[in-house]
């Protein structure tokens, strides 16, 4: 018998943060994803790191991904990250995609973004990772309330 937890749809939230106008490219993996199976929340434009993290934790979401394009990249995720260590939601895996320049993914990584997707990576491979994360937070979600009821 399968848990409530483990048929509901993966639920991945889509973000645009601080003052970038552009945002065809978050709309076009919002569409690939909700294609694919997702239940897609789209933040809209402008919105701050401590938004997105509120309603990533109001929308009890898998996966957090954020377009940024306007340089702030390092900025805007430290403050995402904190907001949501902060929440108690640091186990929701946040995804980075945008004009990010290579010198600059090993630092987000290091801090806690999960993956960066630069322009041309493939929908495919942004889908298939973003299942992947889904999928090992809700094993770890499962595995400690099997812990739990056990214990």
């Amino acid at each position: 018998m399968s848990s409530p937890q483990s048929t509901r749809r993966y639920k991945v939230l889509v973000a645009k943060m601080g003052l970038d106008g552009h945002d065809r490219g978050a709309k076009v993996v919002a569409r690939a994803l909700r294609d694919a199976g997702f239940e897609v929340i789209y933040t809209g434009l402008r919105q701050t790191p401590e938004q997105v993290a509120m309603a990533a934790v109001q929308e009890d979401v898998d996966v957090i991904g954020v377009s940024i394009l306007n340089g702030a990249h390092i900025h805007l995720m430290r403050r995402l990250l904190r907001k949501l260590e902060e929440l108690g939601a640091e186990d929701i895996p946040v995804v980075l995609g945008g004009t990010i320049p290579v010198l600059d993914i090993e630092p987000l990584k290091e801090m806690g973004v999960r993956d960066v997707f630069l322009p041309g990576t493939s929908l495919k491979e942004i889908i298939e990772k973003v299942r992947r994360l889904a999928e090992e937070k809700r094993s770890r979600e499962e595995a400690e309330g099997l812990a739990r009821v056990e214990g």
